[in-house]
């Protein structure tokens, strides 16, 4: 079910250049990206029925710190083939490398309907750590009663020597309802080449997340290629 994945792949995108107006730079900036893994992991969970997926977004940032983005995927669970996410939110410093990110998140699945999700989430950044919480207002992914699910996921992201980036991950679904709560976890490296980031994640989760999802829960290394423009 989603992302983004935002680290590599998941933690941020690179905007293509302003537009010039006068002699003065925009404050509007586009950004894009396209990638293809070999299984597509929701907090630990295949989408894809441990097949590969192509993916990508568009995003729309402002300077006084608004934007909006648009992200899909390919998926294979129940009726549904597609995945197509909407959100937007503000983000900002508070002070020095203390940062914040606000906003909502939409999950749609066009054959589907019944597992289409609406998050608010609200995170900090401080240098290589960040922290976020999505809080569902609808039914957890098609769980009975499960609104009031809240994901937890801490990160922390470094450059190490010869550019390679390293992220480690640690999420948390506390589970409302029919939804029951589990941990999952995340170690990635990744690095650019010739314009194309190329990444290897390990992703798994723990005991109660392989009882709910069975092998789509397994331990499992994930490659991908991706690019962003």
């Amino acid at each position: 079910m989603k992302k983004l994945v935002h680290a590599l792949v998941l933690t941020g995108l690179v905007g293509v250049p302003t537009f010039a107006m006068a002699a003065e730079e925009s404050p509007h900036s586009l950004s894009g990206n396209l990638g293809f893994f070999s299984d597509y992991a929701f907090r630990g969970v295949s989408q894809t029925d441990e097949d590969p997926a192509i993916q990508g977004g568009f995003d729309y940032a402002h300077a006084s710190g608004f934007y909006l983005g648009t992200w899909g995927s390919n998926v294979d669970f129940g009726d549904a083939n597609m995945e197509w996410d909407v959100y937007g939110g503000y983000r900002g410093k508070i002070t020095g490398d203390l940062g914040f990110d606000v906003g909502l998140l939409q999950y749609f699945y066009p054959d589907l309907s019944d597992a289409d999700t609406l998050e608010a989430y609200a995170g900090l950044t401080y240098k290589w750590f960040g922290l976020k919480a999505s809080y569902s207002a609808t039914d957890y992914f098609g769980a009975a009663d499960s609104d009031g699910t809240v994901y937890w996921d801490a990160s922390f992201n470094y450059e190490l020597p010869a550019a390679v980036m390293l992220g480690l991950h640690y999420g948390y679904t506390t589970g409302e309802g029919a939804q029951d709560g589990y941990a999952d976890y995340k170690l990635s490296l990744a690095k650019e080449f010739g314009g194309f980031n190329v990444g290897l994640a390990y992703v798994a989760t723990d005991d109660d997340g392989e009882d709910l999802y069975g092998k789509f829960a397994d331990d499992r290394f994930i490659v991908s290629v991706g690019k962003s423009f």
